[in-house]
């Protein structure tokens, strides 16, 4: 009976609180919509191909992308609902498992850029391939979505740059240095530290992607990483999907001596919606949980029966909080203050998670995100760089580096074996 009490009186504390964020971010949603509609929205991450990857084996015939509403599973995206969150221009994330044999994961990743290429092909008066700034530009004043491929992980080149060049020719314009787990060459948040960062070869995987003109994500790599590859790259970096590490202590996130130096050069972060990247106080109830476990498993070893249900028990006695949309806006909030709003941008990260902030369940809600920013007092200006300014300005930087790289320089004839 008390936990019921407990659980009733949070509701409507939190429908009570979201009842009146919404109400006045009312207010603000035409101006919003007006914004999103005179720059590209653009988007640093979604992982739409990598549902239809495990759903329907890429099959277009088996699952129409005008609408994934009525799925037992619902996708968080389809083309509808971008249109209605006003998505201008769009990452399409093209991930594979970080655990599987690298040589598989380039396979699987031409696969998923195959998906990309034969959407757009599919639905030529929603999509159209952007690799340039002016692509992005040219596609959304005719009517249409820029789609942009990002690699989420270098294991995706099997330590070989040759094959990052292939990657760039098939138009990838991204590659997130790491995923989930350090590679020969990089240290991955979440996993052992290796290198301190980036090893020499990293250094080289860097420097080619400046001369080719792919930007360098640091989402997924440790602070160590992130910072030697900051100081190696002539190019703007980007995080395309990650939070403010002082407002949230996950390890996926920035901390702020990193936003100083993607300041200075010239970078972006792009704000996520990630439940456990947003709530502090998410991620300290899936510490406590984990130590249960953890507990159990030793008190009943060999007895997964038993820690089983003391789980559920445990599950239904403490309930999760729940992360907001007003939680998102506090990260860009402390972004635009330690780094300038000139360096924020927004990767929402839909269809590559399971659950998604209050306010933020699918790509509709973009406006009301930005009516929340405009309730704090943001500009009609900042919005327009949160939007997508920033990343095109980035993406242009990027493309002088590159211009100018190539002209000094051919491609790189380094191996990873030549460090060995």
């Amino acid at each position: 009976m008390k936990k019921f009490i407990y659980t009733l009186l949070t509701l409507l504390i939190i429908s009570y609180g979201s009842l009146s964020a919404q109400t006045d971010r009312s207010d603000y949603i035409d101006k919003a919509i007006e914004i999103l509609e005179s720059v590209p929205l653009f988007d640093g991450h979604n992982d739409a191909p990598y549902q239809y990857r495990n759903r329907v084996g890429y099959k277009f015939s088996e699952l129409d992308f005008y609408d994934t509403t009525h799925l037992d599973r619902p996708m968080h995206t389809d083309i509808n609902r971008l249109r209605e969150g006003r998505v201008g221009a769009q990452w399409w994330s093209v991930y594979v498992s970080a655990n599987i044999p690298e040589n598989e994961a380039v396979k699987q990743t031409t696969e998923q850029i195959d998906f990309v290429h034969r959407m757009i092909e599919m639905y030529p008066d929603h999509f159209e391939l952007a690799l340039t700034a002016a692509d992005v530009e040219r596609i959304f004043e005719g009517g249409k979505i820029a789609s942009l491929i990002g690699m989420e992980g270098g294991h995706s080149i099997a330590n070989s740059l040759a094959t990052l060049r292939m990657m760039y020719d098939l138009g990838a314009r991204y590659m997130t240095i790491t995923h989930s787990r350090t590679l020969d060459w990089a240290d991955a948040a979440g996993d052992n530290p290796q290198h301190d960062g980036l090893t020499e070869f990293g250094e080289e995987v860097i420097r080619e992607m400046n001369r080719l003109g792919m930007m360098v994500d640091l989402s997924h790599t440790t602070p160590a990483t992130m910072k030697g590859a900051i100081a190696v790259s002539e190019a703007p970096v980007m995080f395309s999907h990650s939070n403010a590490r002082a407002i949230s202590g996950h390890p996926r996130n920035v901390p702020d001596e990193v936003l100083q130096l993607t300041k200075e050069n010239n970078g972006i972060v792009m704000v996520t919606f990630v439940e456990s990247f947003t709530s502090e106080e998410l991620r300290q109830y899936y510490a406590k949980r984990s130590a249960y476990q953890q507990k159990m498993e030793y008190l009943y070893p060999g007895q997964p029966d038993s820690v089983s249900n003391y789980m559920q028990q445990w599950d239904s006695e403490t309930e999760a909080p729940k992360s907001t949309l007003e939680q998102v806006a506090d990260h860009i909030d402390h972004i635009r203050e330690v780094a300038g709003v000139d360096h924020v941008g927004i990767g929402g990260d839909y269809d590559g998670i399971s659950s998604l902030p209050l306010g933020l369940e699918d790509v509709t809600t973009y406006p009301a995100l930005f009516a929340e920013l405009l309730s704090r007092g943001y500009s009609s200006e900042d919005l327009r760089k949160i939007a997508g300014e920033n990343m095109l300005r980035v993406l242009r930087e990027a493309e002088e580096v590159s211009a100018r790289l190539r002209s000094e320089r051919g491609p790189s004839e380094v191996l990873i074996t030549d460090f060995e």
